[in-house]
């Protein structure tokens, strides 16, 4: 019963550092953009960018983790990204020019990538083999909560602070992700061989994955348009104090959803969510 319990110490601070590190990220995504319009005098051209340059860091930088995951310590990976990150989120208090921001969030951005990706790999070592459908729907419950609270903390504190106020917030919550990992025990694990200087696109990329990737990349796409430009959007047609509770309403259903997914996953399989219900049924 203990080899199978999923709630212990472990599951419960990966989760929540998890979720303090996108509860960062999305809190930035939507205030950013008032953040340049409003304090650095930017164009509306300029927020895409502010967006735009993050993502792609932490883009490049995954498959990299990826692959040093599997051949390096993988807390001593996530700690020095985590301790990079927070130092990087305690600087925004000092930013007052729109190029030093796209530098700064370049480098955010790979923090970002490398701390996701290794807190997303070491939950599979901690969730027992029984439970891995419920405990990866419970894990990424943590993130889709902080895909909501986020922007709607970050939007209620933009309305009612300042921005200073605003990047001690999240500098605190930076802080929270550092310390939940440092508390985390993780498995032992023999590293692979490294591989490095190897030209083999295959030590990066995994074919079979792309499917599902293309997949989350749109719900991805058509969030993050949203979550990007709500702020402004809001701001242009008077309903600024009104819109962080789109968010709300996204969370409630979030809430509904996640908990039971995960258990449907493991008792009727993958395959389940992409046929016709006539060919699943439960087991007896």
């Amino acid at each position: 019963m203990e080899k199978d319990s999923l709630w212990g110490r472990n599951f419960l601070t990966v989760s929540f550092s998890s979720f303090f590190i996108f509860m960062t990220f999305y809190i930035l995504a939507v205030t950013l953009p008032s953040f340049v319009l409003d304090h650095l005098h930017g164009s509306k051209q300029e927020i895409g960018l502010v967006t735009t340059v993050f993502v792609i860091a932490a883009v490049i930088f995954r498959p990299l983790t990826g692959k040093w995951l599997d051949e390096m310590n993988r807390k001593v990976l996530l700690l020095a990204s985590l301790i990079l990150f927070t130092v990087c989120s305690v600087l925004y208090l000092v930013i007052h020019d729109f190029y030093v921001l796209l530098g700064r969030r370049f480098i955010h951005g790979i923090t970002f990538g490398i701390a996701a990706t290794a807190t997303s790999a070491i939950v599979l070592d901690v969730i027992p083999e029984k439970r891995k459908g419920e405990g990866i729907g419970y894990f990424s419950l943590f993130m889709s909560l902080a895909m909501v609270i986020g922007p709607f903390l970050g939007l209620s504190l933009t309305g009612g602070t300042s921005f200073n106020v605003l990047f001690v917030t999240v500098s605190v919550f930076s802080l929270l992700a550092l310390i939940c990992s440092l508390v985390t025990q993780i498995p032992a694990r023999s590293p692979m061989k490294s591989s490095l200087g190897s030209l083999d696109l295959k030590r990066y990329f995994e074919p079979k994955a792309v499917p599902i990737s293309l997949a989350g990349f749109v719900l991805a796409f058509s969030y993050g348009a949203i979550s990007t430009f709500i702020s402004v959007y809001a701001k242009s047609i008077g309903l600024e104090r009104v819109a962080s509770y789109f968010f709300i309403v996204f969370a409630a259903m979030i809430l509904i959803s996640r908990p039971f997914t995960g258990r449907l996953f493991d008792r009727m399989g993958s395959m389940c969510w992409s046929t016709p219900a006539s060919f699943c049924s439960l087991p007896a």
